[in-house]
C-alpha cells in the first residue's frame, strides 16, 4: 500500500479586516478561530485502507469537514503508521485514522491525542488472528512451535504498528514459547522464523500465494476476502481488542480539537456509506459509528507493548 494518495485542494485565508482595510479586533469568526494550523483539515489515513479506495470511501468524510468548517479539507494516504503519527506530532496533519498499537505509542510519545473509538461490525472490539497455510499441518500453537523449530519458516505480518496484525501476534507467539527475537523493533534475525511486513490484506496474500508458513492480521480478513477456509486455517484468536480510534494532533488549539470531536459525533450516517452514498455497496468505509474515548480505553494495547519492550524510542527507528 504505497504513499501518495492525497488530494490537493486549494488552500484559502480568511480575512479579517473591515471594508476599509483596517483589522476589525472586536468581531472574530469561527473560522478565524478554527485555523487547523494552516488554513485547512488535513485528515490522514493509515495504510490499512487501499489508495485506490481511499478517495470514494472518505469523500464524504472531506466534504463534511469542509462544509463543518468552510475551510478546504485534504485526504492523505501515508506509507505506514508510524508516518501517521509522525505527520500529527509535526502538525502537518490535523486529524487521522490509525491503528490502537500505533496511536497508543502515539499519545506515550506526546505525538498524538486519542479523540475516538470507532465501532464496525457491531462492535467497539475486534480480534487478532494468527493464521497458518492450507498445506501446513497445524491447529494451535503448540503444534506451531514444534512446526517452527523443525522447519524453515516465514511468518507474514501486517504493518509493525499494527496491533492486530503484529503486536498481538508476536505476543502471543512469544507467550507459546517461540522465539521471536528483536521483534517487532528490529530486523528478526534472531528470531527462530523469518517475519514479513506488509499490511492486513498484504499479509493474507503472502499466505495466499505460498509464501508464508503463517500469518499474523486483523480478524476482520477473513470477512473480506473469498475462500478464506480454503487458504488458510486459524490457529489463534486473541479478542477483546479495542477498535481503532481516530486521533488528533496535540498542536491543535483546544477549542480544534474539540470542534473536530463534535463533528463527527454529530455527523450524519452518510459519511459512512462511501462516494455514492449507498449502504452496503463497495466503497462502504468499515467503521459505521464513532464515539468520545480517552487514551485509558486502549491501556491493554499499551501493556501488551511493553511486555514485548516496545516503547517510544520506537518511532525513531521505524
Amino acid at each position: 500500500m504505497g504513499g501518495g494518495g492525497s488530494d490537493e485542494g486549494t488552500t484559502t485565508t480568511a480575512s479579517d479586516t473591515t471594508e476599509g482595510g483596517e483589522s476589525d479586533a472586536t468581531e472574530t469568526t469561527t473560522e478565524a478561530k478554527l485555523d487547523f494550523q494552516n488554513g485547512e483539515v488535513n485528515f490522514n489515513v493509515s495504510p490499512a485502507v487501499a489508495q485506490e479506495r481511499l478517495q470514494a470511501q472518505y469523500q464524504p468524510i472531506k466534504e463534511h469537514l469542509q462544509n463543518e468548517f468552510d475551510v478546504p479539507a485534504k485526504l492523505k494516504l501515508a506509507n505506514n503508521y508510524s508516518a501517521v503519527i509522525q505527520a500529527l506530532g509535526a502538525g502537518t496533519s490535523d486529524m487521522a485514522e490509525t491503528g490502537p498499537f500505533s496511536a497508543a505509542l502515539g499519545v506515550e510519545a506526546g505525538k498524538a491525542e486519542i479523540a475516538l473509538q470507532r465501532k464496525g461490525y457491531g462492535s467497539w472490539e475486534y480480534k487478532s488472528i494468527i493464521v497458518a497455510a492450507d498445506e501446513v499441518d497445524v491447529s494451535n500453537l503448540d503444534e506451531m512451535k514444534t512446526y517452527v523449530e523443525n522447519n524453515d519458516t516465514t511468518i507474514a505480518f501486517a504493518d509493525r504498528l499494527s496491533a492486530s496484525g503484529c503486536l498481538f501476534p508476536l505476543y502471543d507467539l512469544k507467550k507459546a514459547g517461540i522465539n521471536i527475537g528483536d521483534l517487532p523493533e528490529g530486523g528478526g534475525s534472531n528470531a527462530s522464523f523469518t517475519p514479513n511486513f506488509s499490511s492486513h490484506t498484504g499479509a493474507y496474500e503472502t499466505l495466499k500465494n505460498g509464501q508464508a508458513d503463517f500469518a499474523g492480521v486483523g480478524g476482520f480478513v477473513p470477512g473480506l476476502q473469498d475462500n478464506f477456509d480454503k487458504n488458510a486455517t486459524i490457529i489463534k484468536e486473541h479478542t477483546g481488542l479495542p477498535r481503532a480510534p481516530i486521533v488528533v494532533s496535540p498542536k491543535l488549539t483546544e477549542e480544534e480539537k474539540t470542534a473536530l470531536v463534535e463533528a463527527f459525533t454529530s455527523a450524519p450516517d452518510k459519511i459512512y456509506l462511501g462516494k455514492d452514498g449507498k449502504k452496503d455497496t463497495d466503497d462502504d468505509l468499515w467503521f459505521n459509528g464513532v464515539r468520545k474515548v480517552s487514551s485509558d480505553k486502549y491501556q491493554p494495547v499499551i501493556d501488551a507493548a511493553k511486555e514485548l519492550g516496545v516503547g517510544t524510542d520506537y518511532f525513531k527507528t521505524s
